[in-house]
């Protein structure tokens, strides 16, 4: 319970904004599991009332001792010789094997009971899980250009784990705690009023004292993770950057940051440990309080002839069975808070627009002479009306086979380009036709199966080279060992798996840091020669390669582009001059087109980009 309490202090800060809008909606989906939730409740009532009975039933034990031990008093007194005291030992034996059925039936339930709830819990975020993983693949590209990745992955994780957590481990004992609370006050009430009463008196002061208590605990917590979270920072910087630390003679400072860093966090560690470990020791101490009134008020009941002592020794249980939810439902407060909240982070998703395909109303033209055209396009990131277009009236036509270059400055609106061409966005005026029909009118997962795409960036997951490789193919004809060693060899990547200790099984991690830069590109170029599509976009594809392999790509392009469509993008104007046609972008318009030689002849935009290139950094400097 201590851990649940600071776990939430923990989060204190991530408050609900719809606190029964999101617990409404969280319960329907649990509401599809009607009937394991109702025979969890009725698992919990039956469990409930068995330990509630317990001590009851002990207490006529109790009672069954002390009569016989006044009955003997009084036969003694008499001056009567008494050797036994006349209890009834059969009867209190019976009562034994009552409560030991009672306690065994009770660890029963309460087990089907978390195991049902647990089941339910899991499903429900298996649910939710499902849901989450199915609208993302429906979100617009544009959630994920206007979301960090690490949000996204927080909420699909983090958030998605505490929902889990709690439902798992709290659900069950939030329910426990209620149906305790009621039926324990109901027994008190139907077993004696009086000392039911004196009991209740001490609730409010738990209340209080955990009211008291709880916030600078909560505080304490909050800056606790704040520094933690500073010094975390701090060590991963120097450990990236250890290389620069030593090069410059700044271990020590460094050192000497973390220890003051350290302290800080030490001193925030301290004030909160010492606040949570005296909540609960003040919430003992009303408990206590009540095992006092209970006694006293109790032992003048007893004496008066009005209570029966095993009443009283069934209250001082009752007290702490009371008390019991008491504590719990206080300590699953911020849990439960900071569980609304991580479900509101997931229904936010669950909640946005999906992708949606609205027909262009263009007729197609079949006889176009063009792969792809662009006839009077205009786009602008953004859905408001005051948001510019970055294109305003963009006009491109591609034949069946040809490459084109696309060059220009830094957000000429060269990555646009591409968006547009594959669908990631749609045309906010004109249109973009493929083969004569407008893309808008094919469906995405069509249109894309035409497409391969090499990015600047590489993305290799954690596996075999082969694997990475095999990733390309659409199709489990394009899978089988001789196409994807084709492609590698193609892409010059068995050149270097065959140096490597185990060749094309060899496993990459994560970032592919295994290898070198370089040949993870080449990796990414041959998954997308695997894919065989009939128009290739290579997006800044030879950036990270040295030149020998560069000249190795450019020498395998001649071939495996004929009778292909591409897209070239690309800084480094040397790659692309043996384009076809080459565009020139800025501001997101066409300002110059026409091959190299063309462009060269013109001496404008393009002739100062190519020139540019080759000159001294002095020069580029006075360019400026």
């Amino acid at each position: 319970m201590k851990n649940q309490t600071k776990s939430a202090a923990h989060m204190k800060a991530k408050k609900a904004k719809d606190f029964w809008g999101t617990t409404f909606r969280l319960v329907r989906y649990m509401s599809t599991r009607f009937w394991g939730l109702a025979l969890t409740l009725l698992l919990v009532i039956a469990a409930t009332i068995m330990a509630t009975q317990a001590p009851h039933i002990l207490g006529r034990a109790t009672t069954e001792i002390y009569r016989g031990i006044q009955e003997g008093n009084a036969l003694r007194e008499a001056g009567e010789s008494v050797d036994v005291f006349p209890i009834d030992f059969d009867y209190i034996r019976n009562i034994l094997i009552i409560v030991g059925v009672v306690y065994v039936t009770q660890a029963v339930f309460q087990y089907f009971q978390q195991f049902i709830t647990a089941r339910i819990a899991q499903k429900t975020v298996y649910d939710m899980r499902k849901d989450l993983k199915d609208k993302m693949s429906q979100l617009p590209i544009e959630y994920y250009d206007t979301h960090s990745n690490g949000d996204i992955m927080s909420r699909a994780i983090n958030d998605m784990d505490q929902i889990a957590n709690t439902l798992q481990q709290s659900l069950s004992q939030f329910i426990m705690s209620i149906v305790q609370f009621v039926t324990v006050l109901t027994v008190m009430f139907i077993i004696d009023v009086r000392l039911t009463l004196v009991t209740i008196v001490t609730v409010p002061i738990s209340f209080l004292l955990i009211a008291w208590v709880a916030p600078k605990s909560q505080k304490q917590f909050s800056r606790q993770q704040k520094e933690l979270g500073v010094l975390n920072d701090q060590v991963e910087e120097t450990f990236s950057g250890h290389t620069i630390v030593k090069t410059y003679n700044r271990e020590e400072d460094e050192i000497r940051k973390f220890e003051e860093q350290s302290a800080t966090l030490n001193r925030a560690s301290w004030k909160a440990q010492f606040l949570s470990g005296i909540m609960m020791p003040l919430v003992s101490f009303s408990r206590d309080l009540g095992y006092f009134g209970v006694a006293i008020v109790g032992g003048i009941g007893v004496a008066n002839g009005t209570v029966s002592l095993g009443n009283v020794q069934a209250f001082i249980q009752y007290v702490n069975q009371f008390s019991q939810p008491v504590r719990e439902i206080a300590n699953l407060a911020n849990t439960v808070q900071v569980t609304i909240a991580s479900c509101e982070r997931i229904f936010e998703i669950l909640d946005e627009e999906k992708m949606v395909d609205t027909a262009s109303s263009m007729r197609p033209n079949l006889q176009s002479p063009y792969k792809i055209e662009f006839e009077h396009v205009q786009f602008g990131y953004g859905n408001k009306p005051e948001d510019e277009l970055l294109m305003t009236d963009f006009n491109l036509t591609v034949r069946d086979g040809e490459m084109i270059a696309v060059v220009g400055p830094t957000g000429a609106g060269k990555s646009t380009l591409i968006n547009l061409l594959e669908r990631f966005y749609d045309v906010k005026g004109g249109s973009i036709r493929y083969e004569g029909t407008d893309v808008r009118d094919i469906d995405r997962s069509e249109l894309r199966s035409r497409f391969s795409m090499v990015l600047q960036d590489t993305w290799l997951f954690n596996g075999t080279i082969w694997d990475n490789i095999a990733y390309g193919a659409h199709s489990p004809d394009q899978q089988t060992d001789d196409k994807i060693l084709s492609a590698a060899k193609a892409a010059h990547v068995d050149e270097f798996v065959r140096r490597l200790p185990d060749g094309y099984n060899t496993v990459l991690n994560e970032e592919g840091s295994n290898i070198s830069q370089g040949q993870r590109q080449l990796i990414t170029i041959a998954r997308a020669f695997l894919a065989d599509p009939e128009i290739l976009i290579l997006d800044e594809a030879t950036s990270s390669v040295d030149t020998r392999t560069e000249v190795l790509i450019q020498a395998a392009m001649e071939n495996l582009l004929k009778n292909r469509t591409s897209f070239v993008v690309a800084h480094r104007l040397s790659t692309i001059r043996g384009a076809d046609k080459i565009i020139v972008m800025n501001h997101g318009d066409v300002i110059e087109t026409g091959n190299h030689d063309e462009l060269i002849e013109l001496d404008g935009f393009y002739a100062d980009l190519y020139n540019s290139q080759f000159q001294t950094p002095d020069q580029q400097l006075q360019a400026v």
